[in-house]
């Protein structure tokens, strides 16, 4: 019967099997840069620190991302190494499908907006008139 050693490892070797469950100090690691790629975009975006609203919209959007890799890197503990490399396809995967399914979205709603028909005047009257 093996027992957890001081360092989290099964004392017959078999931390393989462990190796990829997360120590207090990466998960402090984790809590910490997805508590600050919180707090800056909330910053910037209630103190109007930047004036141009499309580079804070950019900024926003990169720490979003920056975050997700926190999050998939510190608490899902996914990368290269684990399981073989497959998670890490597994996640490709996911991500060309999310992609996929939003772009698809993303047109399907603007050709859907440029190509209604312009409302008819009769019909403008009557929802005005509500």
């Amino acid at each position: 019967m093996s027992h957890p050693s001081a360092s989290g490892e099964a004392a017959h070797g078999d931390g393989a099997m462990h190796e990829h469950h997360g120590s207090l100090r990466g998960y402090l690691t984790g809590f910490m840069l997805a508590a600050i790629l919180t707090i800056i975009p909330f910053w910037l975006v209630m103190g109007h620190v930047i004036a141009d609203t499309w580079l804070t919209i950019f900024i926003v959007l990169v720490l979003a991302v920056v975050q997700i890799f926190v999050h998939i890197r510190y608490f899902l503990h996914l990368d290269a190494r684990s399981e073989g490399g497959w998670n890490l396809m597994a996640l490709i995967f996911t991500a060309v499908l999310v992609i996929i399914v939003l772009g698809a979205s993303i047109w399907v709603m603007y050709n859907e907006n440029a190509n209604m028909m312009p409302m008819s005047p009769q019909y403008r009257h009557h929802v005005q008139g509500k």
